[in-house]
């Protein structure tokens, strides 16, 4: 999909940076190591007496889950292949070791215990939350092709004139909203393009450059907080939060809108008070020039009115009684039947993204649909632990692993437990809002992590600008990331006792 944006020879670039050093002889013989360490760990596990575990009733195919699940999060954790392909790699162990289509001497129901349906873990792919991003792709693409997000742009900045701290501000909250319904790496690849006239007006020596190039990220990474689609971690929170079989809270996209798109205008606001005065700048105006126009016709029409429809139905959902997941098939069909959206178009949405998150989804069903979800219930006093400890330790975790690995795989790996532990302390939960603040604080966790260029794509495609120096990023991704994670839980314990979750 980043094909069809302006800047995506950052993102190109930032690839190929990658790739290279993927290749260094220091690292492949890290990664080689890394990988016997996984591997003995999982042999380990696999075939230790299940009486080692200390869970009374453990099954051969529940030992397997606990496995593959230390297997997927070392995998993510070090990163030693994509985040998608661990995914895969997932699907494939659970079917073949755990499921009623699975090797047969070793998946004897009498002998290894409740299998698991193989048509439920290839189901993970076809989600409804999948069906979800997979919508969000398509209006990212449709109005992209149409250059209605340039001339969105282009509309949006117009009223902050040229005082250069107001165009500052202009440019983070149009990034912030884009990264609400585009993918923040696509939002911060076409944003920085939009700066780089912006860049060559301002002096080098001034700091007024550093500004305006941290702030693409800084409200990329704080916009997606915004709504269920705007960062993979929302939309698999959202998943566990709302599964019938599960948690079932029935949280609409509205719903999630309502409290969290004030958080996002509120650090939006704070970002930019910091940013100006950290990063003062010494050329006080700024002549702002966005170069692309729309294309005039019948289908930006059409793009315009699906895209206002789309986030209506959105946004009343709970009138309407249509779900968000139905909903994101809409703007496809749409778009589909009236050939804005080609079969070539297919090929730009993110799988990877989709993948990664599917695997995630196929864990979950492993450890809830093998009964081992209930075992660990059981066996684990969680219902003693103090809610306030649970809050914190989740969000520090989460925080902590998000600066380091991909968000989505951090997400995927943490929100299965997290239902767990959520599930066994039931009204406990109360004094903090609920399981809701819980699961949604793991995705507020994920995108406050900013600290470093490897944090996060937009931190990766600014960096690239070499305007940005390590320890400025580190410094804003410090502060900003903390503030976002206290007020962010401060709204999800008001939306709690509200009732709004």
């Amino acid at each position: 999909m980043l094909r069809n944006f302006p800047g995506f020879d950052l993102v190109y670039k930032m690839q190929e940076l990658r790739r290279k050093n993927k290749l260094a002889p220091s690292l492949l013989k890290k990664k080689a190591l890394s990988l016997i360490f996984i591997a003995a760990s999982v042999f380990f596990l696999w075939f230790l007496p299940t009486e080692s575990f200390g869970i009374d009733g453990l099954t051969a195919v529940q030992q397997r889950i606990i496995a593959i699940f230390v297997y997927a999060t070392l995998m993510w954790v070090l990163e030693l292949v994509p985040a998608w392909a661990t995914s895969v790699s997932i699907i494939v162990l659970l079917l073949l070791f755990t499921s009623d289509s699975g090797i047969k001497w070793i998946c004897d129901p009498a002998t290894a215990g409740q299998l698991l349906s193989y048509k439920q873990v290839m189901a993970s792919f076809a989600d409804p939350v999948v069906m979800l991003f997979i919508g969000g792709f398509i209006l990212a693409i449709a109005t992209t092709k149409t250059g209605l997000d340039v001339h969105l742009a282009r509309v949006l900045l117009t009223p902050f004139g040229k005082k250069s701290e107001n165009i500052l501000l202009g440019f983070m909250l149009v990034t912030a909203l884009f990264s609400m319904f585009i993918s923040n790496t696509a939002t911060t690849a076409m944003m920085l393009t939009f700066l780089t006239p912006v860049f060559k007006q301002l002096p080098e020596a001034g700091k007024g450059r550093t500004a305006m190039a941290l702030s693409i990220p800084i409200a990329a990474n704080l916009g997606g907080m915004g709504t269920p689609i705007g960062t993979p971690p929302n939309t698999i929170a959202l998943k566990y939060l709302n599964d019938p079989e599960g948690l079932n809270l029935g949280i609409g996209f509205g719903q999630w809108m309502l409290f969290m798109v004030p958080l996002v205008i509120i650090m939006i606001v704070i970002a930019w008070l910091l940013l100006k005065k950290i990063f003062p700048f010494t050329q006080k105006t700024i002549e702002l020039k966005i170069d692309g126009e729309m294309k005039r016709g019948k289908e930006s029409v059409l793009v315009i009115v699906t895209l206002i429809v789309t986030i209506l139905l959105w946004m009343m959902d709970m009138f309407t009684g249509i779900n968000t997941y139905t909903v994101a098939l809409i703007p496809f069909a749409v778009f589909a039947i009236f050939g804005i959206i080609t079969k070539y178009d297919l090929d730009e949405i993110n799988w990877s993204v989709i993948w990664m998150v599917a695997g995630g989804f196929a864990l979950g069903y492993a450890m809830n649909g093998s009964g081992l979800a209930a075992l660990v219930v059981r066996a684990i006093p969680f219902g003693n632990f103090s809610p306030v400890l649970i809050v914190v330790l989740s969000g520090l975790l989460c925080y902590g692993l998000s600066n380091l690995i991909s968000h989505s795989a951090t997400a995927a790996l943490l929100m299965p437990i997290l239902v767990v532990v959520c599930t066994a302390m039931g009204d406990k939960l109360a004094a903090v809002g609920g399981t809701s603040t819980i699961l949604i604080g793991v995705a507020i966790a994920s995108s406050s992590a900013m600290i470093l260029p490897i944090s996060t794509p937009p931190n990766a495609l600014a960096y690239a600008t070499n305007l940005i120096q390590q320890k400025d990023m580190i410094k804003m991704g410090v502060i900003i990331g903390t503030i976002s994670i206290v007020l962010g839980y401060l709204v999800l314990f008001a939306a709690g006792y509200l009732h709004i979750v």
